[in-house]
């Protein structure tokens, strides 16, 4: 079927604006990439705006050595998948109770959509979370907001979008709420389990203020937490002071290191998108159909 005028002149607009909107997301990370491999000194001239000039890995390899970065970034990684699991193991059993015909579940789901809308603040959390004795461990970067209101009306969507027919065929068979879940549910529901790992892992990784909030041994930092410090507070100097170096190059070493740190908090969640993609689309249609 041929388009008419109107469609093609839509096709063109469209994909201009979409490309126009990739190049302006697109030519930041590329600049940093860039930035990070070239020399510093054409870097603060100006002459590197998309292709790398005078490659060098001076900056990688500080930052790699540097034991403040490496131990954040294990934090980090154990913050991520712990609390993404708790997350994931906490909100599908929110979402399945809540997306089958129980008496009163209206009233619990206006209950927790409450929560969006009103709470404590922070004083209240910080009180309640020193009260229960977390403050300053591991667990005060998981446990709170370990289930989101939005991601848990999504995946209850999802759950109600499943057929009926094989609800009841599994209680024919004998299977109990939970068997049912775990046999029949969740193996139809990997594009909706996808997204909330997408989800909660990224706002996991990109995390700063509850460590900055709950954490006072910086032992346990996040690398975000890190990260903030450096570039806001230019706490990079164990990374350049040498003393074969001028301040002159200090300096510009500091500035390839901003840059080789951003690359490498930022790289892990870029390599998590294209694997979840398959999946991301299918999942946030269909859980957003209906509210």
């Amino acid at each position: 079927m041929r388009k008419g005028l109107n469609d093609r002149l839509f096709d063109v607009l469209n994909i201009t604006i979409l490309s126009l909107i990739l190049l302006a997301v697109l030519y930041p990370l590329v600049f940093v990439i860039s930035a990070s491999v070239s020399n510093p000194f054409l870097v603060i001239r100006g002459e590197v705006l998309l292709v790398p000039k005078e490659i060098t890995f001076q900056a990688y390899l500080r930052v790699f050595r540097d034991s403040a970065v490496l131990n954040g970034f294990m934090n980090t990684l154990l913050y991520a998948t712990t609390g993404t699991l708790i997350n994931l193991v906490l909100t599908t059993f929110g979402a399945y109770p809540l997306s089958r015909p129980l008496p009163g579940r209206k009233i619990i789901m206006l209950v927790i959509l409450m929560t969006m809308f009103f709470n404590g603040g922070l004083i209240p959390t910080y009180m309640v979370i020193k009260s229960i004795g977390i403050i300053n461990t591991y667990w005060a970067m998981v446990l709170p907001g370990a289930v989101t209101v939005f991601n848990l009306i999504v995946m209850r969507t999802f759950f109600e979008n499943i057929p009926q027919e094989l609800h009841e065929a599994a209680l024919i068979d004998g299977s109990s709420q939970m068997r049912t879940l775990v046999s029949v549910v969740l193996p139809l529901s990997l594009p909706i389990m996808a997204v909330m790992t997408l989800f909660y892992g990224v706002a996991h990784w990109n995390s700063f203020f509850n460590g900055l909030i709950y954490l006072s041994d910086q032992s346990k930092y996040p690398l975000q937490l890190i990260l903030r410090d450096i570039l806001i507070n230019s706490q990079m100097q164990d990374m350049m002071n040498l003393a074969d170096e001028s301040a002159v190059q200090q300096q510009l070493m500091g500035e390839s290191i901003k840059y080789a740190l951003i690359v490498v908090t930022s790289l892990p969640v870029l390599l998590l998108y294209p694997l979840l993609q398959r999946y991301f689309v299918q999942g946030v249609m269909i859980g957003a159909i209906k509210g």
